[in-house]
């Protein structure tokens, strides 16, 4: 199996900490020592004078670990925007040596190791380096989460586009409906011409609320 997996979305709101979360709930249950990881949150609620990273929460109680919040969770941020406008706004800008130095650390306390981005690939976390940059240089596989409805092949290609660049492996595509809605013909037609097109795996084409995350853990191995 894998060692890591890193989980970014072909925009915000496509459900990355709910596939993180899920992946991560499967993979203890089959018995793999899992450990998380949130390199850079923002829009934290301020709580008794600390920020809370909601979404690093949530993966750490998937994954039933007691891991320092600093390691799963180094740099948060109460400002909802990109982790380095955030960052520059709050007066606490990222070294991307910090966060690799704590995903080192991670994958030595576990099996496997599921990190998750902030939005999508692109998004900036220091100067001239994105999360693009990260998942390079810690050398890890992408799984992909992608909204299901119209524009989505788009998205869903450029993404792909950005890491083949870099020579980053793709482990497969999640399309996950984050809204209750209607299934168009979009939405049914999109998950195959995605694979026709970028001849990557679509993982799960999960509806709303629906958790079939085993299944996308036996074929991440």
């Amino acid at each position: 199996m894998r060692r890591c997996v890193f989980i970014t979305g072909t925009d915000t709101g496509v459900g990355k900490t709910y596939v993180g979360a899920g992946l991560a709930e499967a993979l203890v249950r089959s018995g793999v020592d899992t450990g998380v990881m949130k390199p850079a949150e923002t829009g934290c609620r301020r709580r008794s004078g600390r920020l809370i990273p909601r979404d690093a929460l949530t993966l750490m109680k998937a994954a039933r670990v007691r891991d320092p919040l600093g390691l799963v969770n180094p740099y948060r941020y109460q400002k909802p925007l990109a982790p380095s406008v955030a960052a520059q706004y709050e007066g606490n800008r990222i070294d991307p040596r910090k966060i690799l130095k704590a995903y080192r650390e991670l994958a030595g306390r576990h099996d496997f190791l599921i990190v998750e981005g902030s939005g999508g690939i692109m998004v900036p976390l220091a100067e001239n380096y994105t999360y693009l940059e990260l998942v390079r240089d810690m050398d890890c596989p992408v799984v992909i989460v992608a909204r299901p409805g119209l524009g989505t092949i788009n998205h869903t290609m450029l993404t792909i586009a950005s890491l083949k660049n870099k020579k980053i492996d793709v482990a497969g595509i999640v399309i996950n409906q984050v809204q209750v809605g209607k299934t168009g013909l979009a939405e049914k037609t999109n998950p195959v011409v995605i694979e026709r097109l970028s001849g990557l795996r679509v993982l799960a084409t999960l509806a709303y609320g629906e958790r079939r995350f085993d299944s996308i853990a036996e074929r991440l191995r």
